[in-house]
């Protein structure tokens, strides 16, 4: 079942579209760690709302070359085991924060069989899905071919982009003032 997700709010692709270079190339390059992928998004600029970042984004992911895909998937740590330190990484994986013992212990197994037939870490978007999920997902991914598995890789790539455009452009977005209900004074 695909899942519908949110169109990110317009007002932080204003920065988007009129940064410089280097700090827009950074941004993006944390969204997904492809050089390709954020130079097609930089070359695209200004979009005129987020659902066109988003096509473009898509668009960026679906042209992506064998090599590049693997260098997008390079930025990515395994399902059970967030980047230290790295709080997206958490937040993203949060569904395996309280699994039980046993089952991090056979994700782990399930981690290394998947990157041992496939070359590269399994990928999903873990945003809202149980430890259990997630590992009835690599199980049923084992098994496919090789062709099916990068269309699904491809797939599950661009819904963490499309989240992660999300946060970076609200987090870009001019935040409201402050008013005095929340304690400070205009």
């Amino acid at each position: 079942m695909t899942q519908r997700l949110p169109t990110p709010p317009a007002s932080g692709l204003s920065w988007l579209n009129t940064a410089d270079d280097g700090p827009a190339r950074r941004a993006l390059l944390d969204v997904c760690a492809c050089r390709a992928w954020a130079g097609t998004l930089l070359r695209g600029r200004p979009y005129p709302d987020p659902e066109a970042l988003l096509a473009a984004a898509d668009a960026a992911v679906a042209a992506l070359t064998a090599e590049e895909l693997a260098e997008a998937l390079a930025g990515h740590p395994p399902i059970g085991r967030p980047a230290p330190g790295d709080p997206r990484s958490a937040r993203e994986q949060r569904g395996m924060a309280g699994a039980a013992p046993a089952l991090r212990a056979e994700m782990l197994r399930l981690n290394l069989a998947y990157q041992e037939r496939f070359g590269h870490v399994f990928l999903i978007c873990a945003t809202g899905l149980t430890a259990g999920r997630l590992l009835d997902a690599v199980r049923e991914r084992l098994g496919n071919p090789p062709e099916t598995e990068r269309e699904i890789v491809r797939t599950e790539l661009g819904r963490i982009n499309r989240i992660r455009l999300g946060r970076l452009l609200r987090a870009a977005a001019p935040a409201a003032p402050a008013g005095p209900e929340e304690g400070h004074p205009r």
